[in-house]
């Protein structure tokens, strides 16, 4: 295990990706930038990376399941 590396699981293909989205954010920022906004975009791709992992795992369900318990959560 490298520096880099941590004890979590590794996310497959999304995973090899996220080094590239990260330059392309890089990128699209202006020359300067509050911390804060690189942060907050390393947290959106990360959380689009997840649900496009879970996708691809089918971890999903259906919008009438969805609905179903968000009623339950209202009560």
């Amino acid at each position: 295990m490298n520096e880099y590396q941590s004890d979590t699981v590794f996310r497959g293909k999304s995973e090899l990706l996220l080094k590239e989205k990260v330059l392309e954010i890089l990128q699209s920022l202006p020359d300067q930038f509050p911390l804060d906004v690189l942060v907050e975009r390393l947290i959106l791709l990360e959380k689009i990376n997840t649900g496009l992992q879970q996708v691809e795992e089918g971890k999903i369900i259906s919008q009438e399941e969805a609905k179903a318990s968000l009623k339950k959560w209202q009560k």
